[in-house]
């Protein structure tokens, strides 16, 4: 299974000095790093690969760090769920580069 996640706070309380929202956001990030869920971060989404319940707890807990720092938290998830694929987070990047080459 493998899911992307955004997980974001809303509420005045939770923008940083510059007007973002990096502080909470890096807290989610510092959940996911610890977990051993096999994850990769970009700019908008947290991908996270495993089986259902090891990634949907990692997935609470960010979502837990994030409230623990604002008033309202907005999360936005997508999984793709094939039972007996594994590696597919690197595999179907990899696909998709052999036909560009």
């Amino acid at each position: 299974m493998i899911v992307a996640f955004s997980v974001s706070p809303s509420g005045a309380d939770s923008v940083d000095a510059d007007g973002g929202m990096s502080e909470a956001v890096a807290a989610a990030v510092r959940v996911v790093r610890a977990s051993g869920v096999t994850h990769q971060t970009t700019a908008m989404f947290t991908y996270l690969e495993g089986d259902w319940d090891e990634v949907m707890a990692v997935v609470r807990d960010a979502t837990d760090a994030v409230a623990a720092l604002a008033p309202r938290v907005s999360l936005v998830l997508k999984a793709d769920i094939r039972p007996g694929f594994d590696g597919q987070l690197a595999a179907k990047v990899e696909r998709i580069e052999s036909h560009l080459r």
